[in-house]
């Protein structure tokens, strides 16, 4: 279905009457709204969420809003749809702007990794694999999980479910992201091979597919794989007293290079606990850049390179506004119920695990 247009009078509106009129409508409906907003959106919107968080953060703030009627989520549409797969029969889920995707979860569909899946059976037996998505996906790759004795994770607690999933099976298949799946297998000094659906068995030979631990999908983040490592060598010639932390989603080398890595969440932790006078440089996405930097004044926070995510931007508080006053009834989030069943298995043991 088609998304809705805006009508131009939430254009002609400042920020300032829209914000005031936000808050009119929380108020209003109290308890029955909860608004989630991820750590990349803007500062304005980020500042009207209940909640805050990295996707796993908000995966649990989802599941725990058992008398919001409407869950309005801030972010982009496999998380509205994650919040959507975990809701209870009497909620509702908003996305204000349902073009806000993920270009990453397109990497792969459901008929490309249900044929690797296939490929990879007929050479080694995919019993003896664990599928594994990162949330970062659409709801069709959860259901397949789910049903595959697999599950779902994070940026925050990928390392744990490697872990979960190494007790289970002797081998992971996870997708769509390469970058944080081999940083993960990095760390625990896994044997990985990388497969490209757009090749015959990924592009790899029977001996590689049999020998390797973790095949991972040919996926990427373009906010992350953005950073380069002559990024972090320019920053360490010039600022030699800063600490440089990265998204496992960048590229090995530059994870390897920076002096931490972890998700968004660990991130806003890392930056909070720091001592006053430090110096930070961060390679994620711009927003949370510039809004740690603000909240955190006695401390020097500044961007590795800047990188924006387009689709997380989408969100505003013109298309906030016109999601409230419309809630209930556009923008709305569905999953299709065999789906969404398949699909909650994979988040539930992803929410169990952490």
């Amino acid at each position: 279905m088609r998304p809705l247009l805006m009508p131009d009078k939430y254009r002609q509106m400042s920020d300032q009457q829209l914000i005031e009129k936000i808050k009119v409508i929380k108020a209003e409906l109290g308890k029955r709204l909860v608004i989630l907003g991820h750590h990349y959106q803007r500062k304005e919107i980020v500042e009207l969420s209940d909640f805050r968080g990295d996707s796993l953060g908000l995966s649990r703030d989802a599941a725990r809003q058992k008398e919001a009627e409407f869950i309005v989520f801030c972010g982009v549409h496999f998380m509205a749809e994650g919040a959507a797969i975990l809701a209870r029969p009497y909620q509702m889920v908003q996305l204000p702007d349902l073009t806000a995707g993920c270009p990453m979860a397109d990497m792969a569909d459901i008929f490309q990794v249900e044929s690797a899946w296939r490929e990879i059976d007929k050479i080694c037996s995919s019993e003896n694999f664990t599928p594994i998505t990162y949330v970062n996906s659409s709801a069709e790759l959860k259901a397949f999980c789910g049903r595959n004795n697999g599950v779902a994770c994070t940026s925050s607690n990928a390392s744990s479910v490697f872990d979960w999933a190494f007790k289970r099976t002797d081998k992971l298949f996870f997708f769509p992201d390469e970058h944080l799946g081999r940083n993960t297998a990095n760390k625990k000094k896994n044997k990985v091979i990388v497969w490209d659906p757009e090749k015959e068995m990924g592009g790899n030979t029977i001996k590689q597919i049999k020998e390797a631990d973790v095949i991972l999908w040919k996926g990427y983040c373009h906010v992350h794989t953005f950073f380069k490592p002559e990024h972090v060598l320019a920053i360490r010639e010039k600022y030699p007293q800063a600490i440089i932390i990265v998204h496992p989603e960048c590229v090995e080398e530059v994870v390897n290079m920076a002096d931490a890595a972890g998700s968004t969440g660990f991130i806003v932790n890392f930056v909070q606990e720091a001592k006053p006078g430090s110096t930070i440089v961060i390679g994620t996405e711009i927003n949370l850049i510039s809004r740690l930097a603000m909240e955190h004044p006695d401390k020097k926070i500044f961007e590795l390179a800047r990188s924006l995510c387009p689709n997380m931007y989408k969100i505003n508080l013109r298309n906030l506004l016109w999601t409230l006053d419309n809630i209930g009834k556009i923008n709305i989030v569905t999953v299709p119920e065999p789906i969404k069943a398949e699909a909650k298995v994979a988040l539930e043991r992803m929410l169990e695990i952490t």
